[in-house]
């Protein structure tokens, strides 16, 4: 069929043509919020690359998470930035860590909500890297020990998931088997499975102070250049007992998103990252870009692209623009 018989530009008339012809619709469900919940009190520490993002101390992490509820964003992610760090991460498995405190008193006000815990140890260890250090090399099986006390503790404080972000081989097998093992079997795992070495973490490396002091991720986190290993990293972890697979960062990964998606047809989340929020809000604050098209499209994209879950800090304004 073709013109003039046939024009496309028909369903595209009026505004409520588009709306019904639609194929991707973005809704408040399909949001997750991150959050980082930092020790000590009264703390509402702006992070000067991520603006509108803060670190909080619970205190005041409590009314932040009243207003996501009343916008109607129903999960949120945790992230702890701890009093103390050490080689062995100590803070991150540690029953009155911050997280673990942060999550009953979350839990305590508002219990439907559903609170995903980020399970890594970039934030508790004095050098930054995301597993147990010894001579410059990240131990690979040492690290599943810790992280699998890490989501217990998570679990058990109340965190409804728990998401590795590791990207240590094995660890989901780990943890999986550590939450069964003290009954934890109702603990959702949400794997960090295709998670790359990215340059788009500037960001949250200063809002988690988790930079690496020295080296960098690449021995464990994936090249950027990698879309088929991503789908194998993706299957790997579904084997090991993953509930959920993510995919981040988003934007420039669209392609891996659809490819992970098509390939296992399991629950998928995608992470729009710090240096995409970043990029956008920059861009807006210097009259570049309309900010609520550039965010909305972006993260439609996202959503067409197959991600089921988009977890991003432009959250609260999306809720607003969507209603």
């Amino acid at each position: 069929m073709y013109y003039p018989s046939y024009r496309m530009r028909r369903l595209r008339r009026t505004p409520a043509i588009r709306d019904l012809v639609r194929e991707t619709k973005l809704q408040l469900d399909d949001l997750v919020y991150p959050l980082f919940v930092i020790a000590g009190e009264n703390i509402k520490n702006p992070i000067s690359s991520m603006p509108g993002c803060y670190q909080l101390s619970i205190g005041n992490v409590i009314p932040e998470v009243r207003e996501i509820v009343k916008l109607g964003i129903k999960a949120i992610l945790l992230f702890g930035i701890p009093a103390h760090k050490d080689p062995a991460a100590t803070g991150a498995y540690d029953h009155e860590g911050i997280v673990q405190m942060a999550v009953r008193a979350i839990k305590d006000e508002f219990p439907d909500l559903v609170i995903i815990t980020d399970v890594c140890l970039c934030e508790y260890t004095d050098h930054g890297h995301c597993g147990v250090v010894q001579d410059g090399e990240v131990l690979n099986d040492v690290t599943l020990e810790l992280l699998s006390k890490m989501a217990v503790t998570h679990a058990e404080s109340g965190a409804d998931m728990v998401a590795p972000s590791d990207m240590m081989d094995g660890r989901v097998a780990a943890i999986r088997n550590a939450l069964d093992d003290e009954g934890l079997t109702d603990t959702i795992l949400l794997s960090y499975s295709s998670k790359f070495a990215s340059a788009f973490y500037g960001p949250f490396r200063e809002a988690a102070e988790s930079a690496p002091a020295f080296g960098d991720r690449k021995t464990y986190q994936m090249d950027p250049a990698n879309g088929e290993e991503a789908v194998r990293e993706a299957l790997l972890d579904i084997e090991e007992g993953a509930d959920m697979i993510m995919v981040k960062p988003a934007i420039p990964f669209l392609d891996v998103i659809h490819a992970v998606k098509q390939e296992t047809k399991f629950p998928l989340a995608a992470y729009n990252v710090s240096g995409e929020y970043a990029m956008i809000k920059a861009a807006a604050a210097n009259g570049w870009l309309d900010e609520q098209r550039a965010v909305l499209e972006a993260i439609t994209g996202i959503k067409r692209a197959g991600a089921d879950l988009i977890i991003t800090y432009h959250a609260k304004d999306l809720a607003t623009w969507l209603g």
